[in-house]
């Protein structure tokens, strides 16, 4: 059973070098005392703080440093652009009339980069 994701949980993006600490949008609903998520819980920074650096190479900071280091892939900040919400989300539970954020949601970023959720931030309310 998916297991709903709340402020604190940890994310992992597949081009970002470090992981980072989810903040889900204050809705007065929580989840084992920790605000609860949806899947519109997308903004960087806000709802998605940096993974460290970056390096894909579809991030014009990046093309742009590995073209000046003459083909070396030279890592930069990263600055995650995310042009839609989580998916699939929890089918059978809304916060908000919104689909609650689960641990099997994935949200692309605009630079290929695929961020998963590594740890929910709770483990006691699974969605049915």
């Amino acid at each position: 059973m998916p297991i709903q994701v709340v402020t604190t949980a940890q994310l992992m993006c597949t081009f970002g070098l470090a992981p980072s600490v989810f903040n889900a949008t204050p809705r007065m609903v929580n989840s084992t005392n920790l605000v609860a998520g949806t899947v519109m819980d997308n903004v960087f920074p806000t709802n998605i703080p940096p993974f460290g650096m970056c390096n894909s190479l579809a991030n014009p900071a990046v093309a742009s440093a590995t073209s000046a280091a003459l083909g070396v892939l030279t890592p930069m900040p990263c600055a995650a652009v995310f042009p839609g919400p989580w998916v699939p989300g929890a089918v059978t539970v809304t916060i908000k009339s919104i689909p609650a954020l689960d641990n099997n949601c994935k949200l692309t970023c605009a630079y290929g980069g695929m961020v998963s959720i590594a740890v929910p931030g709770q483990v006691t309310h699974m969605i049915p």
